[in-house]
């Protein structure tokens, strides 16, 4: 039986940076890509579970950046996964 996964994404969602870095408020955003503000939130936060690849594009198009550039992955520790 396979384990469970840590809890906790490992993907970490960068949205709160590029948005200081362009000046640029949530609300801001929302509008633009037409998104609710709660749904951007929920992305913002790392609560999501999964991301449209249309949301992503608009945010990418908006923000003037790659998807990398909003998304990053945490890789596991060797501590992590009790491995040596």
């Amino acid at each position: 039986m396979p384990s469970e996964p840590p809890e906790g994404s490992r993907i970490q969602v960068k949205l709160d940076d590029l948005l200081h870095a362009r000046r640029m408020t949530l609300t801001e955003l929302a509008e633009r890509i037409d998104i609710t503000l709660a749904n951007l939130s929920i992305l913002k936060t790392g609560k999501a579970k999964a991301i449209r690849f249309s949301t992503l594009e608009a945010i990418c198009r908006e923000m003037g950046c790659q998807p990398g550039d909003l998304l990053g992955y945490e890789a596991e520790t060797v501590e992590e996964t009790g491995e040596a």
